[in-house]
């Protein structure tokens, strides 16, 4: 596959429909400057991201893996006033990073980053009561990306889309025999989508800055 090219395609889709901002452009910085992976989505998926949003005409939205906060900012851009962004994070040092970046686009009263294991908040947020949310987006730790769906379906509603990024791994899914971790987590929430009783779903390829990977985009019902 020729990488150079997707990713000049990706950047020819982004100035015309997801040019970045000084407070996107900043994010990116925070990440360098922090020594925090370069694993967020692109632009352009920022944009899609932005869209499925306003499609869905989302109040309510929850995020897992917040990293330095940048899909963060594109989705909670989407919310009208009054709505309110559910993100977590493992990392304390990324959450900081990001609430700094939250803040500096002045969406500090839209989101809240909430700080420790998914698998640990989830359940305070569903005795909580935060739900249904109306988009969830899951792109966290691999291993457990079927539990973390499973959790999603929990707390949504009828009508409520999933999304759930890097479940191709370049591909990866194809080898039966993957002992990554990573792979193997994607590929049993890939799996599970065959005969799910309450999703309506599809995984669309993803190529561009980010390389060859997908999304899961599972409409609940």
């Amino acid at each position: 596959m020729d990488n150079k090219l997707f990713a000049l395609v990706d950047h020819y889709i982004s100035e015309r429909v997801a040019p970045e901002d000084e407070i996107l452009k900043a994010v990116n910085t925070s990440i360098e400057k922090h020594g925090i992976p370069q694993i967020s989505v692109s632009a352009s998926q920022g944009k899609l991201l932005q869209v499925l949003a306003k499609l869905t005409k989302a109040t309510k939205i929850l995020e897992l893996g917040t990293l330095a906060g940048y899909s963060t900012i594109w989705l909670a851009r989407a919310l009208p006033l009054g709505g309110k962004l559910i993100t977590i994070e493992f990392s304390e040092k990324h959450a900081r990073v990001a609430q700094e970046n939250i803040n500096k686009a002045k969406l500090q009263d839209l989101v809240d980053i909430r700080i420790g294991k998914a698998l640990d908040i989830l359940p305070q947020i569903e005795n909580n009561k935060e739900g249904p949310f109306d988009l969830i987006f899951i792109d966290a730790d691999k291993p457990p990306y079927l539990e973390y769906f499973d959790w999603a379906i929990k707390l949504a509603r009828p009508g409520t889309l999933i999304i759930a990024d890097n479940v191709i791994r370049e591909g990866q899914v194809l080898d039966p025999d993957s002992t990554d971790d990573k792979v193997i987590g994607v590929h049993k929430l890939n799996e599970s989508l065959r005969n799910h009783p309450k999703v309506f779903s599809t995984i669309i390829q993803t190529v561009g800055a980010k390389e060859h990977d997908g999304m899961v985009l599972a409409l609940v019902e």
